[in-house]
């Protein structure tokens, strides 16, 4: 006669504040971020559509209307708004987290994650778009180049970094950031 042993209890993570993924285009903060959120079994939101959405038009008709003053502020009110909401995984612009006010408002409220990835991935990922803005200039890997350089000061002041390479899948990456997550005491396991 066989034993019947007890099967094991599912673990489950539990995110115990936001987290908002930051870095620059092309890192994958909307492809990693509404799989992260698929896998925790909490909200994606993506900052830059809630803006458009507000505001009833794209962001570059923002930009040229009223200019980057007016519409950074108005990127710090909606994260705000997400970060009050229940825990959720945010993705936010490339720009987003330059602004000292929006980085105290994110490190007091969630945790930034920083998705690190070098300029010869972020290329790949950006050249055959032309929904990049930014790189609408007459060498755009130099662009891509240097606002990477320009923006990292800032990033490196996140929280948390998950690490970007070529080879990694979406799911991977997810890997890489719940890992990261778990580190922190930010994702906990609680068996149901």
């Amino acid at each position: 006669m066989r034993e019947h042993l007890p099967t094991a209890t599912p673990n489950r993570l539990v995110l115990q504040k936001p987290v908002v993924l930051v870095g620059m285009m092309g890192a994958g903060k909307s492809a990693v971020g509404m799989a992260l959120s698929k896998r925790l079994g909490v909200m994606f939101r993506d900052s830059d559509t809630e803006i458009e959405q507000a505001a009833a038009c794209s962001i570059a008709e923002i930009f040229a209307r009223d200019g980057e003053t007016f519409f950074r502020a108005r990127e710090a009110e909606v994260i705000a708004r997400l970060l009050r909401e229940a825990p959720a995984i945010i993705s936010t612009g490339g720009g987003a987290y330059l602004r000292p006010e929006t980085r105290a408002l994110i490190s007091g409220q969630g945790a930034a994650v920083w998705l690190r990835a070098d300029v010869e991935l972020l290329w790949s990922r950006v050249k055959h778009k032309d929904t990049r803005p930014l790189l609408r200039t007459d060498d755009p890997k130099q662009t891509l180049t240097d606002l990477l350089a320009a923006r990292t000061p800032s990033y490196e002041l996140a929280d948390l970094v998950a690490e970007c390479h070529p080879e990694y899948s979406i799911e991977a990456m997810v890997d890489v950031v719940v890992d990261v997550l778990i580190g922190a005491g930010i994702l906990t396991e609680t068996t149901e």
